[in-house]
C-alpha cells in the first residue's frame, strides 16, 4: 500500500511539472491554478488506472495452473465512475494441480481447492476446500477434517466455468 501512495504522489508531481512547462512556453499566459489542477488529476488519473488494472495485475501473479471461474463487479458511491464502468471487485479461482478425482458407486468426485481475492484497502484472500458430485452437478463445502457441511449445499449449473474446469 504504501507503494500506491507514492506512486500516487510521484504521478501528481509529474502532472504538475507538465502544467508548469505548458505555463513557461506560454510564458505564464496560462493561469496559476492549472498546475494543482493537473497535480489533482494526475493523481485521480493514476488511482482510477490503478483500481481497474487490479484483476489483471492479480491474474497475471497466479500460478498456471489457476483458473479464475468467477469474477465479481461493484460500484463505489465515492467513486461515481464506477456506476458508468463497473471495475472488477473479487474473483475465485480454482486450483487444478491439486485436485483429487474419484469414482465412488458410479458417481464422478471431484475434491478441490477455491480461493476467493477481494479489493480492498488491503487485498483479502480466503480459501474453502469443495467436493464436487460431476455426475449430478452438486457441490459441497467440507470443512477442516475433509467432512461435508451438509447445511450448505449447493447446485450448478452444468454450463458454469467452474463445473466445466474441475469436471473436464
Amino acid at each position: 500500500m504504501i507503494w500506491t501512495i507514492i506512486a500516487i504522489v510521484f504521478s501528481g508531481l509529474g502532472a504538475a511539472g507538465v502544467a508548469l512547462i505548458l505555463r513557461k512556453i506560454t510564458r505564464n499566459k496560462l493561469p496559476k491554478w492549472i498546475i494543482p489542477v493537473f497535480a489533482g488529476m494526475g493523481m485521480l488519473g493514476y488511482q482510477i488506472s490503478y483500481e481497474y488494472s487490479w484483476f489483471e495485475h492479480q491474474e497475471a501473479r497466479q500460478p498456471e495452473a489457476a483458473v479464475v471461474v468467477s469474477t465479481e463487479t461493484g460500484q463505489v458511491f465515492w467513486r461515481p465512475w464506477t456506476y458508468h464502468f463497473p471495475m472488477i471487485i473479487a474473483f475465485t479461482v480454482i486450483d487444478t494441480a491439486n485436485m483429487i478425482k474419484t469414482e465412488v458407486d458410479g458417481q464422478h468426485l471431484v475434491e478441490f481447492i477455491l480461493y476467493r481475492f477481494e479489493k480492498q484497502h488491503i487485498d483479502l484472500v480466503s480459501h474453502q476446500a469443495y467436493l464436487l458430485n460431476c455426475t449430478t452437478a452438486e457441490m459441497l463445502p467440507l470443512d477442516q477434517q475433509r467432512q461435508p457441511i451438509i447445511t450448505q449445499f449447493r447446485k450448478l449449473d452444468v454450463d458454469e466455468k467452474l463445473y466445466l474446469t474441475a469436471c473436464r
